[in-house]
């Protein structure tokens, strides 16, 4: 996720000098430096001094440790920091860096890999009109974002477009398991079942009709695709979707309470 903003917000005009890089892995490092151009470092600190705005993009077990090495520096220069981190909630990152940090939570999702992310993003009072506008233009490098009013609303995220694709890759994997059983080969139902998905989406973007007007305009009357979505429906298809993200949104709150501040 790291490396897709790095690209992305390069491909938006920022310059690379102006980007700073740490990490523990010097070979991660090292590659980004030659194909990237970006300042690199395995010192967290020596990158917190460099830059007035820091985005922790770390699995969530370490961030407590790094937040400890960082604190008095983003402290010292009132940085501000952006948080992508899955799980940690602004209360645990204020007591890790300091009551008066400026910080923005982030939940980005994987298609940010390909620059078609989907991003929903909360402030802490403590975030000015500015450093609102930089930490949208950081994650809008990677695609969509939304700002959120109350950051409980970040665990629904999770569960809609955080966890979202995954969702749709499952149901892709039975299509094309499906395909197989009538007739098809591999390589062509795979292409087919992703055309389709992306043709979908596209369509649902472009248009200002529901999901369920959409729907009912690809189902004739008695036709194939109604038999279809008939049959999607008497197997209780959508009650399972709703339990399915009701369980991600509370995986997401107990993650929460589990990773941060005691």
């Amino acid at each position: 996720m790291a490396t897709s903003l790095i690209s992305g917000l390069i491909a938006s005009g920022y310059a690379s000098a102006q980007i700073w890089v740490s990490d523990v892995n010097p070979s991660t490092l090292q590659s980004l430096s030659q194909r990237l151009h970006v300042n690199i470092t395995d010192d967290n600190r020596v990158l917190a001094e460099q830059v007035d705005v820091l985005v922790l993009a770390v699995k969530p077990q370490v961030l407590h440790e790094i937040c400890r090495q960082i604190a008095p520096v983003i402290q010292q220069r009132k940085t501000l920091v952006v948080s992508i981190a899955a799980g940690i909630n602004q209360d645990s990152l204020t007591q890790w860096l300091g009551a008066e940090t400026a910080i923005v939570r982030c939940m980005p999702n994987t298609p940010a890999l390909v620059l078609t992310g989907a991003t929903a993003l909360h402030a802490n009072p403590r975030v000015d009109a500015v450093q609102k506008d930089t930490a949208e233009s950081i994650l809008r490098a990677v695609g969509l974002t939304l700002w959120v009013d109350d950051e409980a609303k970040l665990d629904a995220v999770t569960a809609v477009s955080g966890s979202g694709p995954a969702y749709y890759f499952l149901l892709m994997e039975a299509m094309e398991q499906a395909a197989l059983n009538l007739g098809l080969d591999e390589a062509d139902a795979r292409l087919l079942i992703q055309q389709t998905a992306l043709g979908a989406a596209k369509i649902a973007l472009e248009s200002s009709e529901s999901p369920a007007v959409l729907r009912e305009r690809v189902c004739s009357p008695g036709g194939t695709t109604q038999k279809a979505i008939e049959t999607f429906q008497q197997n209780g298809f959508t009650e399972m979707v709703n339990k399915a993200m009701h369980a991600a949104r509370d995986r997401s709150i107990e993650m929460s309470k589990q990773l941060g501040a005691d």
